[in-house]
């Protein structure tokens, strides 16, 4: 065997060994307590601000007798997204009252489902007010999203974390 097929053999078990070792400590946070309490008053916030904002914007077109485009995708989304966000925020005082967050597959996919659907419902509304407001908002929710994590993923991981996942510099041969 080669020096460098050795090396290769060393730094792929390395990066096994501490990819399982990471993952066991994200495992270990999300098992935390204090750390679903947060997730879950987080959501909260989060389903009704969407609930509230859905019920805002489709509000006007209650009483229309037919709707352009812009205006039926910002029904229909909302018309998926509302019942599932009120059936999360239920969930949330469940969650709260078991002091554990729920890991069901259905759950994951409303969650993920609900989110998305009202985002393309606030959009779209938008979008039915003006062209312009519609892009606006599509690309700052993007870039909200991007803050939102930049700013999480520094809160939660120190830098010590953070560090192991940066390329190491390689030694020149010798």
């Amino acid at each position: 065997m080669t020096e460098d097929r050795k090396r290769s053999e060393v730094h792929e078990r390395f990066a096994q060994t501490e990819a399982e070792r990471i993952s066991q400590e994200v495992e270990d946070a999300a098992a935390d307590p204090a750390y679903q309490a947060e997730w879950i008053r987080q959501s909260n916030l989060t389903y009704g601000g969407l609930v509230a904002a859905g019920l805002v914007m489709v509000q006007p077109f209650l009483t229309e007798p037919s709707l352009d485009v812009s205006a039926l995708v910002c029904v229909v989304a909302f018309a998926v997204s509302i019942p599932l966000l009120a059936a999360l925020l239920v969930l949330n005082r469940q969650e709260e009252f078991r002091r554990r967050t729920s890991r069901s597959v259905p759950v994951a996919i409303a969650k993920g489902v609900a989110q998305a659907t009202a985002f393309v419902g606030i959009t779209a509304g938008f979008w039915h007010m003006s062209l312009v407001a519609g892009i606006v908002f599509l690309v700052m929710g993007c870039i909200a999203a991007g803050v939102h994590s930049s700013g999480y993923v520094n809160l939660e991981y120190d830098a010590s974390f953070r560090s192991r996942f940066r390329p190491r510099k390689r030694r020149a041969p010798q």
